[in-house]
């Protein structure tokens, strides 16, 4: 297993902010599809997966992706995945960092305090909530490549090819399960 601070967030991608400016008029409906697939696919491996939220179950997550032009909205009762291009005001507790540095964290490559601390990750509102969340997530042992690649279908064999390349580019060659 790889230490999770190997991988400093100042040596992770950034997606270039002229691409992120392009993605701004795309739909967000697409991707708001796959990621409700993959999320169907999370719970179906993983059916306790909020269980672990415990008093947190009904709080809202609002992940900011800080060089993407959209966001997310994480919901466990019932459990929710959405993409939007602004957070709503009334969530209970707020992420924001980058992409390749949340992709990092789910995969559990770098140390959310070690990003904290660096300021390259910033933590709104129920900190109790965000715990619960990476305590869950952690539990998990999440593998977005399977996740992803199992939307494929017939195709899976090579998309998981694909997205595990695409991993190892943006997030270094070791992998390692794990959360925030």
């Amino acid at each position: 297993m790889s230490d999770p601070s190997a991988a400093r967030s100042g040596s992770l991608p950034v997606i270039p902010p002229l691409l992120a400016v392009a993605m701004r008029p795309l739909p967000l409906l697409p991707l708001q599809l796959i990621l409700s697939g993959v999320l169907q696919r999370i719970l179906q491996r993983n059916p306790a997966i909020f269980d672990r939220l415990g008093e947190h179950s009904r709080a809202r997550f609002g992940i900011e992706p800080t060089d993407l032009p959209f966001s997310f909205v994480v919901e466990a009762s019932p459990p929710r995945l959405g993409v939007v291009h602004v957070l709503p005001r009334d969530l209970d507790a707020r992420i924001r960092t980058s992409l390749a540095s949340l992709l990092a964290l789910l995969e559990g490559k770098v140390d959310g305090d070690a990003l904290m601390f660096s300021r390259d990750l910033v933590i709104e509102g129920n900190v109790e909530a965000i715990l619960a969340l990476r305590n869950a997530i952690d539990d998990a042992q999440l593998d977005l490549v399977e996740e992803l690649s199992s939307l494929f279908g017939p195709l899976g064999r090579p998309a998981r090819r694909a997205l595990a390349m695409a991993r190892e580019r943006v997030l270094g060659a070791s992998h390692r399960h794990g959360g925030f």
